[in-house]
């Protein structure tokens, strides 16, 4: 069951794209360590605080929160972070 307080439909970053289990290829879901060693899934509530937090360069999907159980069963999670800023090291940078 998904958390009732969360949006209908969140942004979350994502990596390179990688290939699929039907042959395509998706987005890769970032996580994130937390300071405590729990697994976090960096999620955004709305696409400039995304952009705000992460910089112009992150790449990212919009998902609907009913599909957070699928996410969670291919790139297990112990936690859902919203709106948190990633530190300047780990945000992606326009491609040279």
């Amino acid at each position: 069951m998904t958390n009732p307080d969360l949006p209908p439909a969140l942004y979350l970053p994502t990596g390179p794209a990688g290939p699929t289990t039907d042959g395509g290829t998706g987005a890769a879901v970032e996580l994130r360590h937390t300071p405590d060693g729990r697994i976090a899934l960096v999620a955004f509530t709305a696409l400039d605080r995304l952009v705000d937090c992460c910089g112009a360069h992150q790449p990212w999907i919009l998902v609907n929160t009913e599909h957070l159980p699928k996410i969670h069963q291919v790139n297990p999670y112990d936690v859902i972070v919203l709106d948190t800023e990633l530190p300047v090291e780990l945000r992606h940078h326009a491609p040279v």
